[in-house]
């Protein structure tokens, strides 16, 4: 979801991949909730962080959303100017009906949506 909304609000000024400590399966609840929000994430694929470090990509920013335990796995990318962690909890552990699940994904959406906007806006201060 981060990487959708930096993509829709600043492509123009960073470039934004997705990986997870793992690849895995595109969360349906996630892709529900983007659509309602006007962005299709459907065809997007998963894919592992660790892919990208061997790969010997370079970031200046690496934005966790996960929780801090989580984030201290995630490697360090030589030359990275911050790592960041947004602590959302991850839909994937919602219980309930399919509608109470949808409306708790639905709120940690908007709190990374907000997240991606004040990164933005304060990224343009430096």
């Amino acid at each position: 979801m981060a990487e959708a909304y930096l993509k829709k609000f600043a492509a123009d000024r960073f470039d934004s991949e997705s990986a997870g400590l793992e690849a895995g399966t595109l969360n349906p609840l996630a892709v529900e909730v983007m659509k309602e929000d006007g962005i299709d994430i459907s065809k997007n694929t998963t894919k592992d962080v660790f892919e990208f470090f061997k790969q010997g990509r370079l970031y200046t920013y690496v934005v966790t959303v996960c929780d801090e335990a989580s984030s201290a796995k995630c490697p360090l990318f030589p030359g990275m100017h911050a790592k960041i962690n947004w602590s959302f909890e991850d839909p994937s552990a919602f219980g309930g009906s399919h509608s109470e699940k949808l409306a708790a994904t639905r709120v940690v959406r908007d709190k990374i949506k907000a997240a991606v906007i004040a990164f933005i806006r304060d990224t343009g201060k430096q």
